[in-house]
């Protein structure tokens, strides 16, 4: 295997959060499967974003409906200071 397919420049976290910033009403196992990554692994990332304040969620009928939540910075102290929302604007999301 090639040294640079081991690695990506976004975590998993950094795609689910992207993901679900531009299509808040995707089901769990539509944003897995963007993302490349299970379902579980999903619902467990998910878990952390809104654990962390990133992500909040609303029950519309039988799914979910994301939004962004207050926690609206990168945590890393890299980027103290740094919005979320530049990296939402940064990033585009295939479809």
């Amino acid at each position: 295997m090639d040294v640079s397919a081991r690695w990506t420049f976004l975590t998993n976290h950094a795609r689910v959060l992207l993901i679900l910033a531009h299509h808040p009403r995707h089901r769990l196992r539509d944003v897995a499967g963007l993302a490349g990554i299970t379902e579980r692994a999903a619902q467990s990332i998910v878990a952390d974003l809104e654990k962390a304040g990133y992500l909040t969620h609303v029950r519309v009928g039988r799914r979910n409906h994301y939004s962004l939540g207050p926690a609206r910075w990168l945590r890393h102290p890299a980027e103290e200071g740094v919005p979320v929302a530049r990296l939402l604007a940064l990033v585009e999301p295939a479809d």
